[in-house]
């Protein structure tokens, strides 16, 4: 499949049964929900994911389900976040082989490299596939910025061909545009500067709460790209309680909470994770609870 870098794309879950194993039949329910729901593709294995809380086999294994399960009715991206070159580009040429679409790629975030660090590891695992690779920059989660003069570097890897910008910063997106032009497709990868994004050009959403809630974030970017500001605020207004639980330490128990609220999941996650208690839970429980309560009638939008 040739990746339609454009639209909403879920960084879906990693389902587990009750005694930490994978639970692969939870995880073909909710990708079917996900695609009934009108989402354009999905990001599997990244943090949402706890891609490094599995095994190299598990990660083969999930992925191998998951594009057996989508069947190409949508891009599938395998997030890859391995501590060395040399175990990427093994994970992206066996990703490559199992028949994913994509790779996320990070950078090794166990140790902070230095910009060559970081740019030669980029350049050596794009060189080991042909697939189209998107850059991941999280700054404020891994301690690493790929900034404007090392994506110039990176520009000259014909297949880095998208960055998930997630700097927090809405002028990186302008900047980058006005630097590369339409060299990079821009996707947004902090929840509650969504709509911003994509007024700003972005032109895909990548995000844990569409797991909970695809219509309205289907629809909210629909609104944004169809320059239907007024309409898209009022959804956007009504998600940023929950969207605001992607931007929090605890974000994976927070969505995979929220997912099993909602009836579309476990909350169940693998150490060193453990499900919420107390206020985090209760709070959860309060934003989900009134988001349920509060849904707004899509249907009016007539964007179908």
């Amino acid at each position: 499949m040739k990746v339609n870098w454009q639209g909403v794309y879920p960084a879906i879950s990693t389902q587990f049964n009750a005694d930490g194993s994978i639970n692969f039949a939870s995880n073909t329910r909710m990708l079917e929900q996900l695609i009934t729901d009108g989402i354009n593709g999905i990001i599997a294995l990244g943090t949402i994911g706890e891609n490094a809380s599995l095994s190299a086999e598990e990660k083969r294994a999930f992925l191998k389900h998951t594009v057996e399960t989508v069947a190409g009715r949508i891009p599938v991206i395998a997030g890859c976040t391995e501590n060395t070159a040399q175990l990427a580009i093994q994970y992206v040429q066996d990703v490559e082989a199992i028949g994913v679409d994509g790779v996320m790629l990070l950078p090794a975030v166990v140790y902070r490299g230095t910009d060559r660090e970081v740019l030669t590891h980029y350049q050596m695992v794009a060189r080991a596939t042909k697939l189209p690779i998107m850059i991941y920059n999280n700054p404020v989660s891994y301690g690493v910025d790929i900034n404007l003069e090392m994506t110039a570097t990176l520009a000259n890897e014909p297949n880095i061909v998208a960055i998930k910008e997630s700097t927090t910063d809405t002028r990186r997106l302008t900047e980058l545009q006005s630097r590369f032009g339409d060299r990079f497709t821009l996707f947004c990868g902090v929840d509650d500067i969504a709509l911003e994004s994509l007024l700003l050009g972005a032109t895909g959403w990548i995000s844990g709460l569409t797991n909970v809630f695809p219509r309205e974030s289907v629809t909210l970017y629909k609104l944004a790209r169809a320059g239907r500001i007024e309409e898209a605020r009022e959804i956007y207004r009504w998600f940023m309680p929950l969207l605001r639980l992607d931007t929090i330490p605890t974000l994976v128990q927070c969505i995979k909470l929220a997912e099993q609220l909602a009836g579309r999941g476990s909350e169940q996650v693998r150490m060193p994770r453990m499900t919420l208690i107390g206020d985090e839970r209760a709070y959860v429980e309060k934003v989900v609870g009134e988001a349920m309560a509060s849904r707004i009638d899509l249907s009016k939008y007539n964007l179908d």
